[in-house]
Order: C-alpha cells, then sequence, then structure tokens
C-alpha cells in the first residue's frame, strides 16, 4: 500500500485571501441560509397556525331578543328623522363570518348612521360603511 504525502501548505497559508472583482461578496446571513435544513413540509406550519386559531360561534337569537332589537333599531330610526342629515352616533355589535374556516368574530362598529337600506338590508353610515342588518347582534346609541 502507497502513503500519501501530506502537504504542509507553508506555500499558500500567508496569501490574501482572494476577491472576486465580477461578484459581490456574499452576506454572512446569505452564507448562513445555504446550510439551514431543507424544509421538505412548506406550509405545514401555517396549517397548524390556522388550525389552532379560533373562532367564535355565531349565537342565533330568540324571538325575545329580535323583538328588542327590532325596537332597539326603530327608536334609533326615529332619532335618525330627529337628528336629520347630521346622522346619529351609533354602537353596533355584528357578526363577521370567518372567510377560511367555520365560526368568525363580533366586532363593535362605533360611526354615524346616515340610513337605513330597506331594499338590501343594511345599516349605511356616513364614512360609507355598510352592515347587514342580518348581522347585528346588538345597536345602540352612542352616548360618548
Amino acid at each position: 500500500m502507497m502513503q500519501r504525502k501530506s502537504k504542509d501548505y507553508s506555500d499558500i497559508i500567508n496569501l490574501p485571501h482572494p476577491v472576486s472583482k465580477k461578484h459581490p461578496q456574499m452576506s454572512l446571513y446569505d452564507r448562513a441560509a445555504q446550510f439551514s435544513p431543507f424544509s421538505a413540509l412548506t406550509g405545514h406550519e401555517a396549517a397548524i397556525a390556522e388550525t389552532g386559531r379560533l373562532t367564535d360561534e355565531r349565537t342565533e337569537l330568540d324571538e325575545d331578543a329580535k323583538e328588542r332589537l327590532d325596537e332597539k333599531l326603530q327608536y334609533l330610526l326615529f332619532r335618525l328623522q330627529v337628528c336629520g342629515s347630521e346622522g346619529l352616533p351609533i354602537r353596533v355589535t355584528y357578526f363577521v363570518p370567518d372567510e377560511k374556516k367555520e365560526g368568525g368574530a363580533y366586532q363593535e362598529y362605533i360611526g354615524s348612521l346616515k340610513r337605513l337600506d330597506a331594499y338590501a338590508r343594511a345599516l349605511i353610515f356616513s364614512d360609507a360603511t355598510e352592515i347587514s342588518l342580518d348581522a347585528v347582534y346588538d345597536i345602540a346609541e352612542d352616548t360618548k
């Protein structure tokens, strides 16, 4: 068997590090990224996070609650006629369905009610926000 002769590299050990004139030096972050583990499950972490995201279940109003909500709405519409074009400051709690999974979230909106669109069944606000009457959970005049 033949043994290889080891080289001590003494002829190149003290030479300056070569720097390319054509290619810019790679950042340390990019160099480290070359050696990061390959992710075969791209998007898997996002899917797990989406599954773990909580949503609220929509509460169906019983007949009494629907009647109280209707009375509040009638009162606010009367108040809107008194206020005229100024609008009526109200607070609306409504349900927004989640786009990706079953359920959704209750949100609160405070704004100046301009009118009720009976055909579209929506509350129209001075900033052009529309909230469906079918999504409304609670409504009240904003006294702040």
